[in-house]
């Protein structure tokens, strides 16, 4: 097969590994490169620097609004387009070049969580379990009809950064599963039936103003988001009045007639703040300019915290 492959971030690598076994990939598209750092320099896209490694074209169009930019796809004569977190949304125009149109790995069990964020949303929402599915693309945000899929259970304590890694290398094995079943002369679903209707929820993309963490919201609500926003944007708090990054959090039942915000404890296991319902220990924080510390650390350097009962 001719693949052309599209995907910018870390999570679309292991994709691009596994399309690219058998030198099929005749062309990688991937975001244009972008002022990243300090020094504000051009950054390569992960999956650039994938592609430069292994010897392959690299296309970086804006978008596709231009006759030139479907015309360069268009001469590739592509069989296949994989698209993995490119972070474009194709018109009908260049999802109707390849012959067998263009599959999305998409890191979550559609159609729950179409959109920009499903592994942080997930996490978020307190679901129990996720997946990856392989669709074939149409038109709508993530609203094609799903060609495989498979899926797995979030881990209790599992991180947005954990969690992206393992979805990472599943969609990795579903594309490996669908491309061999196209190789053989069938498509993963001779069918593919839609989405259903019910059950659609939106992953809307990640801000890192909502990274704050309200103390009066439910200490399992503020839990949940502590691990789903770890590594990015990290949660944050203010802490008898200083502001912290959060890394490691869990929610307790503790039931307290305090102000939401207050601490209600401090020693080697965590710091517990009152809730609006229960309390959340925290238990591996970082203070401004420094580094990811345990509680117990912090406290060093908060003495007047440091109350155990």
């Amino acid at each position: 097969m001719r693949i052309v492959f599209a995907g910018t971030p870390d999570f679309a690598v292991p994709s691009l590994r596994a399309a690219a076994q058998r030198n099929e990939v005749v062309a990688v598209y991937t975001q244009p490169d972008r002022p990243a750092g300090r020094g504000r320099e051009l950054a390569l896209s992960p999956v650039k620097r994938e592609a430069l490694l292994r010897g392959l074209p690299v296309m970086q169009p804006e978008n596709f609004k231009s006759a030139a930019a479907r015309e360069a796809l268009r001469e590739l004569q592509p069989d296949l387009m994989v698209v993995v977190a490119y972070g474009l949304i194709l018109p009908q125009s260049v999802l109707d070049i390849p012959t067998y149109g263009c599959w999305n790995v998409h890191a979550s069990l559609l159609p729950r969580w179409r959109g920009a964020a499903p592994i942080q949303r997930a996490i978020e929402a307190g679901d129990r379990d996720s997946g990856v599915c392989l669709m074939q693309m149409e038109k709508g945000l993530d609203t094609g009809p799903v060609l495989l899929s498979q899926s797995l259970s979030i881990g209790e304590a599992e991180t947005g950064g954990q969690l992206h890694d393992r979805l990472a290398a599943l969609g990795a094995q579903v594309l490996t599963d669908g491309m061999g079943l196209l190789r053989a002369g069938m498509r993963p679903i001779a069918q593919p039936q839609p989405q259903p209707q019910d059950g659609v929820t939106y992953a809307h993309k990640l801000d890192k103003a909502e990274a704050r963490l309200d103390w009066a919201q439910p200490a399992p609500a503020l839990a949940n988001k502590v691990r789903a926003f770890n590594p990015w944007p990290m949660a944050d708090a203010t802490i008898a009045g200083e502001r912290v990054r959060v890394h490691g959090a869990i929610a307790l039942p503790l039931a307290h007639g305090a102000e939401p915000g207050t601490v209600l404890l401090a020693g080697r296991e965590g710091i517990d703040i009152a809730c609006g319902e229960g309390a959340l220990r925290i238990r591996v924080l970082q203070r401004d300019g420094g580094k990811a510390i345990t509680a117990a650390d912090y406290l060093n350097g908060r003495r007047d915290l440091a109350v155990a009962r």
